[in-house]
């Protein structure tokens, strides 16, 4: 299976082969493919996504269950390391001191700051003693990006029609404190992309998010704030802006 480069930076330094991990918040499962190359004993996958769940499982196999079709990764094989679980990351559905290595693979710029803190919660909760949580994300963009506007119409979007932001992009020097708040010991941070490359892809998703969140918003802004997202999108591209970090905690014994 493939290893994103930034997946395979971020756990280089890690303790994985034989550990317990979760992976908080699966998307694409890259961060569990990344965790079973590097020899996990098991992993939990858990998002409460249902396409994410099943691109998870297509992708890497689960052993706990399948998408329907009988398969488990791409090549028909089942890992049978791997559960993949539907739930809610503020409720996870796993005991107390279960895990050993925790991954939040871009997790956190989708959090708001009381979702953040509740699924922090969690993830100190579920992590044993001397357990490892890596957090890789995204420090605020800069003033001249032009994917900024985009991502300002989608939060707006999201704002009037769900009364939240859909992004949040928090610097790395307050997830370690942040995270320093909940127990953990920050052990490191590391540069894991600099520029950020947002594809035409990544654009184009992030204008349909928009407009979705807009769909529902009330009277005549839901269709301002759409052609907005729509319009950015065709002006913007694809640009290659920002930096993604990844920092590196441990739980005391």
């Amino acid at each position: 299976m493939d290893v994103p480069k930034t997946v395979a930076a971020a756990l280089e330094d890690r303790p994985v082969a034989g550990k317990r991990c979760l992976e908080a918040g699966a998307g694409a499962g890259n961060a569990t493919a990344g965790l079973l190359a590097n020899g996990a004993a098991r992993v939990y996958a858990v998002t409460n996504d249902r396409g994410h769940a099943l691109t998870t499982r297509r992708r890497v196999g689960d052993g706990g269950g399948d998408d329907g079709d009988g398969n488990g990764g791409d090549d028909g094989t089942v890992d049978h390391r791997l559960a993949v679980l539907e739930a809610d990351l503020r409720a996870v559905p796993l005991p107390d001191d279960s895990v050993d290595l925790i991954t939040a693979h871009g997790l956190c710029n989708v959090l708001d700051p009381a979702a953040l803190s509740a699924v922090a919660a969690e993830l100190s909760r579920v992590a044993a003693p001397g357990a490892h949580l890596v957090v890789d994300d995204y420090d605020p963009l800069p003033d001249d990006a032009a994917i900024r506007e985009l991502f300002a119409v989608e939060n707006a979007a999201s704002e009037l029609a769900r009364g939240r932001p859909a992004l949040t992009f928090y610097p790395a020097a307050f997830l370690r404190r942040f995270f320093a708040g909940h127990g953990w010991e920050f052990e490191r941070e590391r540069t894991l992309l600099k520029p950020v490359p947002w594809t035409e892809s990544h654009v184009s998703t992030h204008a349909d998010e928009a407009a979705t969140a807009a769909a529902d918003c009330p009277g005549e802004s839901g269709d301002a704030l759409a052609a907005t997202a729509r319009r950015l999108a065709g002006e913007i591209g694809s640009e290659s802006v920002g930096r993604m970090y990844g920092l590196a905690f441990r739980l005391p014994d």
